[in-house]
């Protein structure tokens, strides 16, 4: 069950705005944090995490951001355990055997609302201990989540009219929304998101999907898409922040707390930047000629029979199959879901 003590604080965290106050003294630190990609919506939150603290440390406490500077994404987590990095973005779906419980934020059609209930619910379950004993284990501590907005398909060649339309489609989806395409008779793949745009260029895969609008905007498949899906909404994918376990450990306690009040700034920016993203980008597709499909309510309805409750179950059986408390993890993610609902 939630403890109402945890939840009152998750939700104080949330909606305050920290004390900002004279500049802490403290020694010279440098980290680095590093990300894929291109500076894009989900990452205003790095931005806000390296301009606090170094605001608040009178620039003794840095943080450099590297785009691919220090690896890929698959490579981010593994970065943490070695001691390369001391912060990175990492996506769980990108090696699900790697935090397999973990998973259980990414399955499809999950009861989640707007981006704060999202990200209250994210935040209870990164307290849970089956959670973070999984990501001690590579060295990690969760600092964030990125909230990802629903995901949604952009893709060239016959448009799917229905739902049916996606069997024999290859498609790019990661996490749930892979084995809930898979229900409809699509062929998934994971690749990495600095892949897709060549990708879907060359049509190695007929569609891809990724958060709307921001990550669509971000990696520029509008480009080479024809159509897109509006309201499909099968879910979304947990990309925490994670710092370097040992490196946290090492900070003065004042530099610790720095870390802790940037998070509701950048919980802010990055909410801020999504709908930046929608007003910037909607009227982009449109006016390349996107052709926008909405399927009915019957369509979404049966789509959800065949890839919600069973790809739940299905997981949950894999997952205690390997000795993780899957049933467990689910049960706690729908309790928080619900607790966090208002």
């Amino acid at each position: 069950m939630i403890g109402r003590a945890v939840l009152a604080g998750l939700l104080a965290l949330c909606v305050s705005s920290p004390s900002l106050g004279q500049t802490v003294d403290g020694p010279k630190v440098a980290w680095k944090l590093a990300v894929w990609g291109k500076p894009r919506a989900n990452t205003k939150a790095m931005d806000a995490l390296k301009a606090h603290v170094e605001s608040r440390s009178g620039g003794k406490f840095t943080i450099n951001i590297g785009y691919e500077a220090y690896g890929g994404p698959k490579e981010n987590l593994d970065l943490i355990k070695v001691d390369a990095v001391d912060s990175a973005l990492i996506c769980g779906s990108y090696y699900p055997d790697k935090l397999p419980g973990y998973g259980v934020m990414d399955l499809p059609f999950l009861p989640l609302g707007d981006f704060d209930h999202q990200m209250r619910t994210h935040e209870l379950m990164h307290k849970h201990p089956a959670v973070q004993k999984e990501f001690a284990g590579w060295n990690a501590r969760l600092w964030l989540s990125s909230v990802l907005p629903q995901y949604e398909f952009l893709g060239k060649g016959k448009p799917p009219k229905t739902i049916e339309d996606f069997k024999g489609m290859r498609v790019r989806a990661i996490g749930g929304l892979g084995d809930a395409m898979r229900k409809l008779g699509a062929t998934p793949t994971s690749m990495d998101a600095t892949e897709v745009y060549t990708a879907l260029e060359r049509g190695t895969v007929d569609a891809v999907s990724f958060p709307f609008t921001f990550a669509h905007g971000a990696y520029k498949t509008y480009e080479v898409s024809k159509w897109a899906t509006e309201n499909m909404s099968p879910g979304t994918v947990a990309c925490p922040i994670v710092f370097n376990a040992s490196s946290y450990a090492k900070l003065p306690p004042q530099y610790q707390q720095l870390t802790e009040e940037a998070k509701p700034l950048a919980y802010a920016a990055i909410k801020q930047a999504y709908a930046e993203a929608d007003t910037k980008f909607i009227p982009e597709f449109k006016k390349r000629g996107i052709t926008f499909i909405k399927f009915t309510e019957a369509e979404l309805k049966e789509f959800r029979k065949v890839a919600a409750e069973p790809v739940w179950e299905e997981w949950v059986q894999k997952r205690e199959a390997q000795g993780v408390p899957g049933r467990e993890l689910l049960k706690a993610l729908l309790e928080a879901a619900k607790a966090t609902s208002s």
